[in-house]
């Protein structure tokens, strides 16, 4: 029981540090996924507004 007594605080200390940066990484998963969807969205905006701007301009004349 001694060793449950002197072991316990580490274990459950241990514990608390996991959780965190469990909660942390997770975190920064999600927020790196967050920033590559609105980076996608925001090349892709602008490759639409670049196609429609040389659509039948390719020329240079109307």
């Amino acid at each position: 029981m001694e060793y449950v007594a002197v072991l316990l605080p580490s274990v459950v200390v241990g514990l608390i540090f996991w959780f965190a940066m469990k909660s942390i990484f997770n975190a920064d998963k999600s927020e790196r996924q967050a920033e590559a969807r609105a980076q996608a969205e925001a090349e892709g905006n602008a490759r639409g507004a670049d196609t429609l701007r040389n659509d039948g301009h390719s020329n240079g004349r109307n």
